[in-house]
C-alpha cells in the first residue's frame, strides 16, 4: 500500500506540472514548479520513513543521498540551456531530446571521474 501512495504522489506531481502547463497555460509556473526539488524532497521523506527505527542509518542515507543529488544537478544544468537553442535553432523535438539526454550523460560521466579524483564514489 505504501508503495502505491508513493507512485501516485510522485506521479501526480508529474501530471500536475503537464496540466499547469498546457492547460493552465502558466509555463513559468509549471517551470518554477518543475524546478522546485520536489523529488528530492519526496524521496528525503520516503528514506527517512522507510528508516524510522534506524536514526544512525537515516542520518547517513538522508545527508548521502542530498550531497549525491547536489553534484549531480550541476552537469544536468547545461541541458536546460541547450534544449531551448536548439528548438530555437530548428532541430525538431525527438533529435533534440536525444542529443540533450546524451551531453547529459556525458557530463555525468565527467563529474563522476571529478569526483572520483577527489575521492566520492557512487
Amino acid at each position: 500500500m505504501v508503495m502505491l501512495i508513493k507512485l501516485l504522489l510522485s506521479a501526480g506531481l508529474i501530471y500536475l506540472v503537464n496540466e499547469i502547463v498546457i492547460t493552465r497555460s502558466k509555463p513559468l509556473l509549471g517551470s518554477m514548479i518543475a524546478s522546485l526539488p520536489l523529488v528530492s524532497l519526496i524521496t528525503f521523506v520516503y528514506i527517512w520513513w522507510d528508516l524510522k527505527g534506524a536514526p544512525e542509518e537515516q542520518t547517513e542515507k538522508l545527508a548521502a543521498h542530498s550531497a549525491g543529488v547536489f553534484w549531480f544537478v550541476l552537469p544536468s544544468l547545461p541541458m536546460f540551456l541547450l534544449f531551448p537553442f536548439l528548438l530555437k535553432k530548428g532541430l525538431s523535438f525527438w533529435p533534440n531530446l536525444i542529443i540533450c539526454c546524451l551531453v547529459t550523460m556525458i557530463l555525468y560521466l565527467v563529474m563522476i571521474a571529478i569526483l572520483k579524483r577527489f575521492g566520492m564514489e557512487l
